[in-house]
């Protein structure tokens, strides 16, 4: 085994027995079982189970408590003073006081909690059916008349495509795309911040100890530095591995739920297959690499493994600015001109091009010039890097990481004059 191999299946071997690794591992899986536990054997259950109705027409609110919902039962109380005691004493968890005008139903809800978001939409509509029907009576309308009244226009928004000047529908694909595009967005962002301070602490790891002379007596520089990247990487690719293995165990497992029947039915082979989907997974891939690079390169600067923290810092806080602008305006807003400009940049890219391909307002041939800037500037980079490495392997400044770079990068300028 060559001198790198050796480096490569130590660090992998001493990071997939860590502790940290199987917590990280287990982690989703455990969360997940929570959530699926949480939603078997009480997703029906709810605190609100008895809301008080308040109102000087009582035969309305009588009408109204005869209303059936599977998650809480109205009560009509006689008065707002004895809807406030069944509160304090809680005999009942709200209770909505309503007032009818000659055409308008209006309600206020009290609680001593939050009810939630469901509870009072559900709550909006009954009332607005109530509004609907007093005002349908009133204008003489009859049950059908009002069915047609409100009636919603229909509307439906097509995507489309054009090839040798023909328009072609998009198909749907867009949609399983953008969702595919949302996912690789977040397990970018993961895997960055979770293996970033990884990746500058085996970098850093024997800095402190004064061993790197030993080690470069017996190999180059440069071998120690790919050696622990790599290394470190296999570990996040078996991280993938692994969820990929327990993706397709869960899809056999719940294939039959309707959710996933659903989503099989509107996913075509194409979609899941197709060419911008490889495209975006080989952002996130390449995105990876170039984060765990940016991380190798400010562990290296570091004097002593304590400092690694400080030093991965501005790591964190591009793949955060990258993930808030992907997110969140990328969603919202994917013609925005940040996004545009941002799509192009490395660091960036990984995060804005896959949702902008996804929501079709960049084309494949943007999208593969965006992938080969990134390409080019993460070889670049990653040479760099190792460069860097060779210059400062043996370079102890207490200077902090700034002066740390420039004295590398004197050091690396002298060593290529005399050459």
């Amino acid at each position: 085994m060559s001198k790198m191999g050796i480096i490569i299946k130590d660090v992998y071997k001493k990071n997939v027995k860590s502790t940290a690794f199987v917590i990280m591992i287990l982690a989703p899986f455990f969360v997940m079982g929570i959530f699926y536990l949480s939603q078997h054997f009480f997703g029906d259950a709810n605190d609100i189970n008895k809301i008080g109705l308040v109102s000087e027409q009582s035969t309305i609110a009588e009408q109204l408590a005869k209303t059936k919902n599977k998650d809480y039962s109205f009560k009509v109380v006689s008065s707002e003073k004895k809807a406030q005691s069944q509160l304090e004493d809680k005999k009942i968890d709200a209770y909505l006081k309503l007032e009818m005008g000659e055409d308008r139903v209006s309600g206020q809800l009290y609680s001593k909690s939050a009810l939630g978001t469901s509870t009072e939409s559900q709550l909006q509509q009954i009332l607005s059916s109530l509004q609907t029907s007093i005002r349908a009576s009133q204008l003489q309308l009859t049950t059908a008349q009002v069915q047609k009244v409100m009636e919603p226009a229909t509307f439906k928004a097509n995507k489309v495509t054009f090839e040798k000047g023909k328009m072609q529908s998009d198909g749907g694909d867009s949609s399983v795309q953008f969702a595919l595009s949302f996912l690789t967005t977040i397990i970018m962002f993961v895997f960055i911040m979770s293996y970033s301070s990884i990746i500058a602490q085996e970098i850093a790891s024997e800095k402190g100890t004064r061993i790197m002379e030993v080690l470069l007596s017996s190999m180059k520089a440069k071998t120690h530095y790919y050696g622990k990247l790599l290394g470190v990487l296999l570990v996040a690719l078996t991280q993938l591995l692994i969820y990929g293995i327990a993706l397709l165990v869960g899809y056999r497992q719940f294939k039959d739920m309707p959710m996933v029947k659903e989503f099989i039915n509107n996913a075509s082979i194409k979609s899941l297959l197709g060419s911008n989907v490889l495209v975006i997974i080989t952002f996130m891939l390449i995105g990876i690499f170039l984060y765990a690079v940016l991380s190798a390169l400010c562990g290296s600067l570091v004097s002593k493994p304590e400092d690694t923290a400080k030093a991965i810092q501005p790591v964190m806080y591009l793949s955060m600015i990258g993930y808030m602008l992907g997110l969140i305006l990328g969603a919202s807003d994917p013609t925005n001109v940040i996004i545009k400009v941002t799509s192009y940049i490395p660091f960036l890219s990984s995060y804005s091009m896959p949702l902008r391909l996804a929501s079709n307002t960049a084309e494949l041939s943007s999208a593969i010039v965006s992938l080969g800037i990134l390409i080019l500037f993460t070889v670049l980079l990653t040479v760099f890097s190792a460069q860097l490495y060779k210059s400062n392997v043996l370079v102890y400044s207490e200077g902090g990481t700034l002066s740390a770079l420039k004295q590398s990068i004197t050091i690396m300028q002298n060593d290529r004059k005399k050459k």
